[in-house]
């Protein structure tokens, strides 16, 4: 993933969850993310990653499709109360962001420090080395009120993503 901070390398992780790998290589490959800015960072104590993949900026927009979680969340039988307990997302974690069970499209984030959730956010893949020194970066100039969760001070715009 190339951005106007800096490349960010991504590995898949097909073996967990193929649904959510084969649907970002195929807005990959169809130019879907490029020239969209990241419209999230959050940067509390516990919760912290740099959100993107929304065609419209602003936490809203997607494909116009949605499908359902795969890995941490299908490991838990439906109704489940283990699967309300936050979980580890490590440093470096590529997962998918939702607005509720089986909401995926488009919008994933990137964890540049470990951080708890609940396990329903789809995990599909890591971040490389490169990728968490330009996600440091990005992080330490911090959101542009001033708080945890927000707008970045200075706009991050996706500019291509190539699968190689």
């Amino acid at each position: 993933m190339a951005t106007n901070q800096g490349n960010i390398g991504l590995l898949l992780a097909n073996n967990e969850s193929p649904c959510t790998v084969n649907n970002f290589a195929s807005l990959a490959d169809q130019g879907f993310f490029n020239d969209t800015k990241c419209h999230r960072l959050t940067t509390s104590s516990t919760l912290a990653v740099l959100q993107r993949g929304d065609p419209k900026g602003d936490g809203t927009g997607g494909p116009g499709y949605e499908f359902a979680n795969e890995y941490p969340t299908d490991q838990y039988p439906p109704n489940d109360p283990q699967a309300q307990q936050p979980v580890l997302y490590p440093r470096g974690t590529l997962a998918m962001a939702n607005a509720g069970p089986n909401t995926n499209g488009s919008q994933f984030f990137l964890v540049y420090q470990d951080s708890e959730l609940p396990p329903q956010y789809t995990v599909f893949g890591t971040i490389q080395a490169d990728g968490l020194a330009t996600l440091d970066k990005i992080a330490k100039v911090g959101v542009a009120s001033g708080g945890e969760d927000g707008s970045r001070v200075a706009q991050v715009i996706i500019k291509s993503l190539l699968l190689v």
